[in-house]
């Protein structure tokens, strides 16, 4: 679509205005917030031009403009700028990313929290999972003369527990040897190669009466299922409620109830080839999403694995913002699960 210079200015003014405003924007106020040398007529009539074209909307006649989704994607492909992160806001993120992350739905949780607090919009992170991934050590710990914890460690260092209880006492030797037995046979092994077989042969090898073997067999392959798959962690949906668009609750809920499900969320990706994606009211497929936007990001899980984190809000949005804190979260977790090291705050400008 060719428009004239006057009327992109026209038209970013007006994206820019209603994104801090919330309000339709009239001709007095593109006039206010741009340098445009022209009266108040001609202004009028471009914004009318504007709207003919489907760029923009008028939603009382006597009211101002405001973006049509068509405006907004004309803005996001050839009109916003680049938003540059200040030593300020990256020393802010850097602060924010520099967690204990060690377990992979630690990291997961906090992105998505963190996203959502810089964006002030309802958050996720998404982790592809990995085609491969096996126990890399078991532990078992007594805790009551009938009851254990077993622990297993994956690959990827992500640690979940179980409380076990029997219905009859348990040695600390016993324990012992079904430490050693379960870290010699199953350790290095995928899920499908936990097979039938070998959970019988290691049970006859341990003596099993109880079926000790099966019960954290069993956990172990709840575990590698879990983390092969997409996990999923929303963060931040009650922040829909804060933006006028979605003070109306017949409005917000169904978008809310949208998010709350992790197979809706886990099923928004980036194109191939790509690594950030807008997806601009009408354009997103799911009827809960025509009225919002999506803004996603992928980051680097290694093992040629991907992972997507994003923020759904109203199509109002500060679009090169979102973007440029986005890019950078993405960069950073891209960077710790590289090598533990998050991008340096002076590598950033003030702008």
């Amino acid at each position: 679509m060719d428009l004239t210079e006057r009327q992109k200015r026209i038209l970013r003014a007006v994206v820019e205005t209603y994104v801090q405003t919330a309000e339709p924007v009239g001709s007095k106020s593109i006039l206010a917030h741009s340098d445009l040398n022209v009266s108040s007529a001609t202004i009028r009539n471009e914004l009318a031009e504007l709207t003919a074209l489907g760029l923009l909307e008028q939603p009382h006649t006597s009211a101002g403009r405001v973006p049509a989704p068509k405006g907004y994607r004309f803005y996001v492909n050839a009109l916003m700028e680049e938003h540059r992160l200040s030593v300020q806001e990256t020393e802010r993120l850097n602060e924010a990313m520099h967690l204990k992350l060690r377990e992979l739905d630690r990291v997961m949780d906090e992105a998505g929290r963190i996203v959502s607090r810089l964006t002030q919009y309802p958050a996720f992170a998404l982790s592809a999972g990995k085609p491969r991934v096996t126990v890399k050590r078991f532990d078992v710990l007594l805790v009551e003369r009938a009851a254990f914890i077993a622990v297993v460690m994956t690959d990827n260092d992500h640690l979940s527990n179980r409380l076990f209880r029997l219905p009859q006492e348990l040695s600390r030797e016993q324990l012992q040897m079904l430490a050693s037995l379960l870290n010699g046979s199953f350790t290095g092994l995928t899920l499908e190669e936990f097979t039938p077989q070998l959970i019988r042969a290691a049970a006859q090898a341990l003596g099993d009466e109880m079926g000790l073997v099966s019960m954290v067999v069993s956990f172990a392959m709840e575990v590698l299922e879990e983390q092969r798959g997409r996990m999923v962690k929303t963060a931040g949906l009650d922040s829909l409620l804060a933006h006028p668009e979605y003070q109306d609750l017949s409005r917000a809920q169904p978008l809310m109830r949208y998010l709350a499900q992790a197979e809706n969320v886990g099923a928004l990706t980036v194109p191939e080839g790509q690594t950030t994606s807008v997806l601009i009211g009408p354009e997103n497929v799911h009827e809960a999403l025509k009225d919002s936007s999506v803004v996603l990001a992928t980051y680097d899980m290694g093992d040629n694995t991907k992972g997507v984190i994003g923020v759904v809000g109203p199509t109002r949005m500060d679009y090169a913002t979102v973007l440029a804190r986005l890019e950078y979260v993405a960069q950073s977790l891209s960077r710790l699960f590289e090598r533990g090291q998050l991008p340096d705050s002076t590598e950033k400008e003030d702008p």
